[in-house]
Order: C-alpha cells, then structure tokens, then sequence
C-alpha cells in the first residue's frame, strides 16, 4: 500500500472527506508509523554507525535520529571489538563521579536529548561502533516504505485510531480499530522475534 492508497482508505473507512479532516491525515498516519516504530523493533528500523571517541570526552554525541540504541562497541588496543553495558544515568553519576578519571570505557547511558555520557572518560583515542533502532521516513513523504508494503494493516488500523479520536466517533468503531490494530502489531513482533531467532 503506497501513501495514495493509504489516504483514500482512511477516507472511505472513515467515511469523511471534510477539509479539515483530509488535511490532517499526514498527521494519523506519522502518529501510527511513530506508535508502531515504538511497539516493535523490526529490523527494517535498525542502522550501524561508526565513529572514533575523543581523548577524555565522557560525552559523545549520538546520531539525530535515534530512537533506542541497541549496542555501543569499541575497540581496544588489541583490535578487539568490546561491549559496553548500557546503564541508566544515576548509576554513571555514582560510579563515575570524578571527570578527571580516565580509561577504557566500560558503560554508556543516555546523557540527554543529544549525548551518551561514558563512564570511565576514555584514555585514548579509539574506534567506535553504534547500533540502534530509527525511525525511517515517512511514508507521507516517501510514498512508499516498508511498512507500507509489508505492515500496512498495522499503518491503516493505526492512522484509523488517530483519525477515529479525531473525529470524536462512536466508541464501538473506535474499539474495534484498536482491537485490529493490536492483531496486527502482534504478527509484526511474531515476524521481528521470528527475523531474530533464525539470525541466531
């Protein structure tokens, strides 16, 4: 289902074509796409980035379009590719409450809106490798996405929800939606876990 095809569902469903209503449809349908990117971690929504780490910089920035990392490796002075635990944010402040410590890092976690704080500050200069979850673009603006093509009744039921509440409709309709869009989420985490099984 590409986005002209989306579009004219949510309108016959819905039984509305009123401006107001049409106008807003961009929106349920990037509020559905963000409510199952934030339900399900396919693969489709994955990315590996690259980078080096600077010399006692605890904070590192991290790419404007993630969503949840997934793994932080770094390499150390043996080439080898080491994991990071990923930990909350208190438990860095306790852990690591001295700036002036350096070392091989050893932790991460979400500094804030733009960072990774890490724990200890690295001593040296090393390689970097980041893994995590996005969110793709639009089908609104890409007219075709991988949700649409492969997920499009979990994107139709979800854009019906948000276009339903719009509406202010009957509460029935509106429990039925959600009843089709949880169905649907269902069978794309069935299909992720299934993706990440045979991986294994």
């Amino acid at each position: 289902m590409n986005y002209t095809e989306l579009v004219a569902a949510i309108k016959a469903y819905c039984d509305n074509t009123e401006t107001t209503f049409v106008n807003n449809i961009p929106t349920f349908v990037k509020q559905a796409e963000d409510r199952i990117y934030r339900s399900v971690n396919l693969p489709v929504s994955r990315k590996i980035v690259d980078g080096n780490l600077s010399t006692s910089t605890k904070l590192l920035t991290f790419p404007s379009d993630l969503l949840a990392p997934l793994s932080f490796a770094v390499t150390n002075s043996a080439s080898d590719q080491v994991f990071l635990i990923n930990k909350d944010y208190n438990f860095m402040s306790q852990a690591y409450p001295d700036d002036s410590v350096k070392g091989f890092p050893k932790h991460y976690a979400i500094y804030d809106s733009t960072n990774f704080v890490l724990g200890p500050s690295p001593s040296a200069t090393s390689a970097y490798r980041l893994s995590y979850f996005y969110k793709p673009a639009s089908i609104v603006t890409a007219s075709t996405t991988w949700l649409g093509t492969n997920a499009d009744s979990a994107l139709l039921y979800g854009a019906l929800i948000e276009a339903y509440t719009f509406m202010k409709g009957e509460t029935d309709m509106l429990q039925l939606y959600i009843a089709r869009y949880s169905e649907s989420v269902q069978r794309l985490q069935n299909y992720a876990k299934g993706v990440e099984n045979s991986d294994a």
